[in-house]
This record gives C-alpha cells, structure tokens and sequence, in this order.
C-alpha cells in the first residue's frame, strides 16, 4: 500500500514546496493525543530520519516515520476549501473510530488492547 495525495492536496504541497526552497517534501505521521487515541499530522518535511519509509508521487515525496506507517498505510490525504479557507483531509482506512470533534482517530488494533 502507499500513502497518496489527491489531485487538490497534491498541486497544495507543490506550491508549499516551490515556496520553501529548504524544504525536501511531505513529512505525515501520527501522535498520540486527543479522545480517541492517534492524531494525523502534516507538515513540511526538511529532512528524511532513519526509518522513514518514502513514497513518491508526481515529484513530492512524503516522508513517514516507522511508528506511524502502520497506522497510516494506505491513506489518501485530500484538501477541502471551506468558505474562505482550505484544509487537509485524510481518509485512513484504519481508523475505525473518531472522537466526536473528528480530530483523533482509534483503530481496531487499540480497541482490542
């Protein structure tokens, strides 16, 4: 599987990228916090750490971290305009469950511990 950027989300990263000369792509991930457990995170990636696993595509390359690739393998990040602003979606087949504001997310694994 793979993590992938949707055509919006993709052509975002590009110009961020094109604007941060010292930035090298994507780094997603995951940390602990919230309701439920794990929180999606985005942000620019300025270098690539030991365990990062990396995917490629279209020229932007997203950079995920040894703890988070299981949580996050096979999501497809998105971005939404919403009236006068825009966001990053993430549709993450392994969350099962959202806390009720939507911002952390549970999986199958941490409801059977």
């Amino acid at each position: 599987m793979a993590v992938t950027l949707a055509p919006a989300a993709l052509a975002r990263v590009q110009r961020y990228l094109a604007e941060t000369p010292d930035a090298i792509g994507l780094r997603f991930g995951v940390t602990r916090t919230g309701c439920s457990g794990w929180q999606h995170f985005a942000d620019l990636a300025k270098d690539q750490r030991e365990g990062d696993t990396v995917f490629e595509q279209d020229g932007v390359r997203t950079y995920v971290d040894a703890v988070s690739l299981p949580l996050v393998d096979g999501t497809e990040i998105d971005l939404i305009k919403q009236r006068l602003g825009e966001q990053f979606v993430f549709r993450n087949p392994n969350a099962s469950a959202e806390c009720g504001c939507g911002e952390s997310f549970t999986t199958e694994a941490d409801r059977a511990a």
